[in-house]
């Protein structure tokens, strides 16, 4: 896929000095790519924003509102407006993708008008480096989706490229629904004709990103819940 085709959305909200030293390293690396990207803020520190006005390709936007989807769907709106036909969205914190897929991922890209989405699938082997509770709740999401959509594969790594077009579904959603978000898009994809193409890889999981406590899997619950909405809403339109 020609990069020139392309915007990036993501979104960021810096909490603490860990979190915002990972962003700047993760985002410093997406910046070389010279892709229009626009970053949809939560309330980071004004430092962590200068730091992100001073790429000459990003675009940083304030959320209007609260929430995980209200604050993706700012960016993935600005990034429909500037007129790319495709939009990637990945979280801000993909620093070995940024580093090491990226280029790969946009080279395997297919581009034609039919294509609705294109997604980044783990290999078997790669699924199988992220931590137990959360490999558990990304199967149910992923059987889910496979379910709905009707292709096996892996929906919940986090990077993909959708068609411009179905920015509009985006509306239809209410802004509780979450990171539901995703899979509802896939599914509104489908129904619509589109193709959905996995690009498979070895995306494992950074060894920063293991953990395996209480709150984490507390958010991954909380996480699968909103997918499982996501696919509720997509089947009741």
């Amino acid at each position: 896929m020609d990069k020139n085709r392309i915007a990036i959305a993501t979104m960021t909200w810096g909490k603490n000095e860990q979190e915002e030293r990972l962003l700047r390293e993760s985002l410093a690396l997406l910046s070389q790519e010279k892709i229009s990207t626009f970053v949809a803020d939560g309330g980071s520190r004004p430092e962590f924003i200068q730091f992100l006005d001073e790429f000459s390709n990003f675009r940083t936007l304030q959320a209007a509102s609260s929430g995980v989807f209200a604050q993706v769907k700012h960016s993935l709106k600005a990034a429909a407006v500037s007129g790319a036909d495709f939009i990637l969205y990945t979280e801000p914190d993909k620093k070995l993708f940024f580093d090491r897929m990226l280029n790969e991922f946009l080279s395997k890209s297919p581009s034609e008008e039919n294509i609705g989405i294109v997604l980044t699938s783990r290999s078997p082997k790669s699924f199988a480096t992220f931590p137990q509770f959360q490999q558990y709740t990304e199967t149910v999401i992923n059987n889910l989706c496979s379910e709905v959509v009707g292709q096996s594969g892996d929906y919940t790594y986090g990077p993909f490229i959708f068609n411009r077009k179905l920015i509009d579904c985006l509306d239809l959603a209410f802004n509780e629904i979450g990171w539901g978000w995703r899979p509802f898009l896939f599914a509104m994809a489908q129904r619509k004709g589109y193709k959905i193409v996995q690009i498979v890889d070895d995306y494992d999981c950074p060894l920063e990103q293991q953990a395996d406590d209480p709150a984490e899997r507390i958010y991954r619950m909380k996480q699968l819940s909103q997918n499982i909405e996501g696919l509720v809403l997509s089947a009741q339109l």
